[in-house]
């Protein structure tokens, strides 16, 4: 055994127990295989690497679901007694039947002489029946370290102690809970833990396998974060302006103000896509409420009042949300009356050039009579609790679900925390010019950059704090 080759696993168990389901948690391949709910799925042993710096750290062989192990044992029990449990193992797969009548097991039970370990996984929902004690001694038989893996376990109906019982019977005392579909915080690295104790002379690059998984998570959250602050920055900024008189035409503001709204869906859609992809998730993995996906689009309506007021389950009780869509009717500022500002004249035109900022922007248009559309902030604060929602819903995930993301998994941060996120974005609202889109030649200003960056790094400390808050 060398460390330059790779740790070989064979993934085993009895039919529909989540075998490949374990395997597309473990290696974040959502389209490795095939999971279903009809029994013997797979049908042939596959493979897939987990690599690590740069090479295949973790060999995993997804291996058919063993159907009838107890005619198997019985069978068996015809071999010369005097060989040991491998050799007779070995003596059934030279004969016919491993060809015929037990296929399916022959192919388990090579599989299982040519590894370094096996995962057992079990479906801990089972009853503890024969055909699954008949299971354990075959696997047991040939002589290769097993560590067992109790699977779906977040349901109440679990039989998870009777299971710890048989396992216990049979010299197997360390197990491993690890849902597939929804697996516990830091499962992942217990399993590689519990594993080195079986291979000792593997210990270092299974220690390696299991930084390498905590590195990647923080890598992905970092990405997460940083992508969302773009978002909220880039709403921030978002700014429409309109003539007087197309804002008295009913339809012609509704127009305005749908082009405003669609823009702004656009952007969170994206953005969903985004953090899909950044977890290893397709399109149209999310549940339709509260954090709905339809065909992979993100279409809540945040700017419907009804909309919001159910959003505010995202962000904690007592959380108000109004409005989505800020008017600037009136835009005289600091005891500027329309008055005051058209008593100044032409010079109020340059204002801009002269230096004076929004506030020569406001009273400019003021005094040419546009009305400016921008996005509220309480509609920010939806937005952003949105995709925090998202984002600790993705980070609890495993990759076997089938089901789409829901709204059942961790809450999302502090609102106060998410309040303070939102106003580290305000700069923004003075530089319209920051907002991305599909002009022509639009660079980032590394001012926006550096906005973007110190709302990711307030958006991360808020999750991590929110990560050792009581439940």
């Amino acid at each position: 055994m060398t460390p330059d080759r790779p740790i070989r696993i064979a993934v085993v168990g009895h039919t529909n127990a989540g075998k490949t389901s374990l395997l597309r948690t473990l290696t974040r391949r959502v389209n490795f295989g095939e999971v279903s709910e009809r029994p013997g799925t797979t049908r042939h042993v596959e493979s897939v690497d987990l690599d690590v710096g740069g090479r295949t750290a973790v060999r995993f062989f997804d291996t058919p679901g063993l159907e009838d192990a107890v005619a198997l044992r019985e069978h068996l029990e015809a071999f010369d007694k005097g060989l040991t449990p491998p050799d007779r193992i070995r003596g059934f797969l030279r004969s016919p039947e491993a060809h015929g009548v037990f296929e399916q097991e022959a192919k388990v039970l090579r599989a299982m002489l040519d590894i370094d370990a096996a995962f057992l996984v079990i479906d801990a929902r089972e009853p503890v029946l024969p055909k699954f004690r008949a299971e354990v001694e075959l696997l047991n038989a040939c002589a290769r370290p097993v560590l067992p893996v109790l699977n779906f376990l977040h349901g109440a109906a679990h039989r998870e102690n009777a299971w710890k019982d048989l396992l216990s019977a049979y010299g197997l005392h360390v197990v491993v809970r690890f849902d597939a579909a929804a697996p516990f915080v830091g499962a992942e690295r217990e399993l590689y833990r519990d594993l080195s104790t079986l291979l000792r002379d593997r210990r270092a690059e299974l220690d390696k396998v299991a930084a390498s998984l905590d590195a990647e998570f923080s890598q992905r959250r970092t990405a997460a974060c940083q992508r969302i602050a773009e978002l909220l920055v880039d709403a921030t900024a978002m700014r429409r302006t309109a003539s007087a008189a197309e804002f008295a035409d009913e339809h012609g503001r509704h127009r305005l103000v749908a082009e405003l709204q669609k823009s702004l869906f656009d952007k969170a859609q994206r953005c969903a896509d985004d953090l899909l992809t950044l977890h290893g998730f397709r399109e149209g993995d999310a549940d339709e409420a509260p954090l709905p996906a339809i065909e992979g689009r993100w279409t809540m309506d945040f700017f419907h009042p009804e909309a919001m007021k159910d959003a505010g389950i995202l962000l904690g009780k007592g959380v108000a949300v109004g409005a989505a869509v800020g008017v600037v009717a009136d835009l005289a500022l600091a005891g500027l009356s329309l008055g005051t500002g058209a008593a100044l004249g032409g010079a109020i035109g340059g204002a801009m050039s002269q230096g004076l900022g929004p506030l020569g922007r406001k009273l400019a248009n003021k005094l040419r009579d546009v009305h400016e559309l921008t996005v509220e902030d309480r509609v920010l604060f939806v937005l952003m609790g949105w995709q925090v929602r998202l984002l600790r819903a993705l980070e609890y995930r495993g990759h076997a679900a089938v089901d789409r993301i829901g709204a059942d998994g961790p809450v999302g941060i502090d609102r106060h925390a998410l309040a303070d996120v939102v106003r580290t974005a305000q700069p923004a609202r003075s530089h319209p010019d920051w907002e991305s889109g599909n002009r022509l030649r639009w660079r980032e200003a590394p001012q926006r950059q550096e906005l973007t960056s110190h709302v990711a790094r307030g958006l991360r400390e808020a999750i991590q704090a929110a990560d050792g808050a009581p439940a």
